[in-house]
């Protein structure tokens, strides 16, 4: 018995020992606090910003829903465009304001009428008006910074030099570090407020929304149960529109909605019967 409490005092000292070395003999380190979010901004280089121009054109953007050239048919091919969006500005049938490449490419997200490729217009326009929905719009939402970033991607993907500026202050968007660190983004409150969060209307003519690419949803409540609206956005190639192809709607909805946001849309769209 005193040979055990021996031991247990001895241990007892050793690790009192070790705790105070640690704590007194050796100099701390104290991490310094994260960079402010203008001062990771201000570090980005231009390849981070291409990089993030990739990753918003391929998710927040949700330009591959139709410039995908697997799908084919829905909208032009974005191949070349350092070379392709001056070609453009000369050819005739060309009404916009913009005076170089990288203007271009701006206008065609912003204004996207101004030039219709031919063969993209909506139909009986004559290739006057088109289907693509002004991307700083309600239905995807993109800010200048966001862009830019985009145009940046463009101008690069196919061996050309990026000419947007990085972006700088109240414009600009976090480096692709910090906006992977970010909180993901709140649940919608309402159906239209969800609309918006997953760009449905970038596609759809539906609510507030006026896309054009994917079917009218403006009467769907009247052709339509519950079930069937819930397994068209859980499910999207279950059933598909007829002169609509299969695998342009995002396949992922049911690991990124919640359940209450896929009910008010479901209730939403139960309630357009036009």
């Amino acid at each position: 018995m005193q040979t055990f409490l021996k031991i247990s005092i001895f241990a007892v000292i050793a690790l009192l020992g070790y705790t105070l070395f640690a704590n007194v003999g050796i100099p701390q380190v104290r991490p310094a606090p994260p960079p402010a979010e203008e001062e990771t901004i201000g570090a980005m280089s231009m390849d981070q910003y291409i990089v993030l121009g990739k990753k918003i054109f391929e998710g927040k953007g949700t330009c591959t829903l139709c410039h995908n050239p697997v799908l084919g048919g829905r909208a032009p091919n974005l191949v070349n465009m350092h070379n392709t969006s001056e070609e453009r500005l000369k050819d005739p049938r060309y009404k916009g304001k913009a005076k170089t490449g990288e203007e271009y490419l701006r206008e065609s997200m912003m204004n996207p009428s101004a030039y219709v490729v031919a063969g993209f217009g909506k139909a009986w326009t004559n290739d006057t008006e088109s289907p693509m929905p002004q991307i700083s719009g309600p239905a995807v939402g993109l800010k200048p910074a966001e862009i830019n970033a985009v145009i940046a991607h463009l101008q690069t993907k196919d061996g050309g030099k990026a000419t947007v500026p990085l972006p700088t202050g109240a414009d600009a968007a976090p480096a692709p570090a910090a906006a992977e660190a970010a909180a993901p983004p709140a649940p919608a409150k309402t159906a239209e407020e969800a609309l918006g969060k997953y760009a449905c209307g970038a596609c759809h003519k539906i609510g507030a929304f006026a896309g054009a690419v994917g079917p009218d949803l403006t009467k769907i409540g009247a052709k339509r149960d519950e079930s069937y609206l819930r397994r068209a956005i859980l499910d999207p190639n279950a059933d598909i529109a007829q002169g609509f192809p299969a695998g342009v709607m995002p396949q992922d909805f049911g690991n990124k909605m919640t359940a209450k946001e896929l009910e008010m849309l479901v209730k939403f769209l139960k309630a357009q019967k036009g």
